[in-house]
């Protein structure tokens, strides 16, 4: 090769190496996204006051800014996930956390889930009664533990060991949940022989989100349902069920009856649909939720996300508290099946 051959390639190569710097200086940077609920038919609209309304609204989008601020930031949809939920846990008007309901015994009963769609690894805690933001135990459970699942005295004793500070019973003991105890306990008592509170207390609260990684995650936290047997677990903390995150499918957090959700496997089938049948979130929540879970007659509602950003909120109760934020200029907040806000 002469000197004049070799001086022609260098210089192609220095072309295309600079072109291919102003391509990706140009580039349109990887979407972020976070979706978050606060539960599926939590109340009626003849029972929303304008100042309930407003109270409700200012949680869900203290949610949405705390998480979303973590992914602005270039953080991770982990941490994501965990900050908005962690919001709704503190948050009294969210049945998560402080605000959960109370089972027949009087005690709040906690459980919580988190997934990581990088792997996948999971995380998740059941019947916890001390624990004051139950999604941050998960977590620990699936960063340093071995195990998925732990419950009750069992999770509480791995928290105490990873230095994580109980609260006494009483911090869970808010005047509202006290109200929904008795009243439900002064009902008669159905066939199957214990009257729970399924429609005012589905505020289970949840969040997916999409990094600047593409990697997705999953959260869910509850306090199940009021008047519910003690030891009770529903579908929040059991991967598949309540939460499912897969970077190669989707990342799924469900609210409403938990019981129904098990049963149908309902996170992992909207996650089974859009990476086997090649549905879109919307799609596949469609099939799951108004198809599949209404035919059994299980009521709710789920969030989704896929890796490129694509964003589902679907609900077959009357209404969902749901906020959803991305990197394309999509801000809103609704909570019935009205349009939703934009921000």
């Amino acid at each position: 090769m002469s000197r004049l051959q070799l001086s022609a390639i260098l210089g192609l190569l220095s072309l295309a190496a600079s072109a291919g710097v102003i391509a990706a200086a140009h580039a349109e940077p990887r979407p972020i996204a976070l979706v978050i609920h606060g539960g599926a038919g939590v109340i009626e609209p003849s029972r929303m006051t304008p100042a309930k309304e407003a109270s409700y609204r200012a949680g869900l989008e203290a949610a949405l800014a705390a998480g979303y601020a973590v992914l602005e930031r270039g953080g991770s949809s982990l941490d994501a996930v965990t900050a908005a939920v962690r919001t709704m846990e503190d948050d009294p008007q969210f049945n998560a956390g402080r605000g959960a309901v109370l089972n027949h015994d009087g005690d709040a009963q906690l459980d919580a889930a988190i997934m990581d769609g990088n792997g996948p690894h999971a995380g998740a805690v059941a019947a916890v009664r001390h624990i004051k933001n139950p999604i941050e135990l998960a977590r620990l459970v699936m960063e340093k533990s071995p195990h998925v699942l732990l419950v009750a005295e069992g999770a509480e004793d791995f928290a105490l060991e990873h230095g994580v500070v109980l609260v006494p019973r009483s911090y869970f003991r808010i005047e509202a949940r006290e109200r929904e105890l008795e009243e439900a306990r002064a009902m008669p008592a159905p066939s199957a022989g214990l009257r729970v509170s399924a429609q005012e207390s589905m505020g289970t609260v949840g969040a997916v989100a999409l990094d600047r990684a593409g990697n997705l995650a999953a959260a869910t936290s509850t306090g199940g349902l009021t008047n519910k047997l003690p030891g009770r677990v529903g579908d929040s903390p059991l991967i598949g069920a309540g939460t499912y995150a897969d970077n190669a499918s989707c990342a799924v957090s469900g609210t409403g009856q938990g019981e129904y959700f098990i049963r149908q496997v309902v996170a992992y089938d909207v996650c089974a649909l859009v990476q086997y049948r090649h549905m879109t979130p919307a799609q596949a929540m469609h099939e799951v939720i108004h198809e599949k879970l209404a035919r059994s007659g299980g009521t709710g509602g789920a969030i989704a996300i896929d890796p490129a950003g694509n964003i589902a909120m679907d609900f077959n109760t009357v209404g969902m508290f749901r906020a959803a934020r991305d990197s394309r200029g999509r801000r809103e907040v609704a909570m019935y099946g009205d349009a939703p806000q934009a921000k």
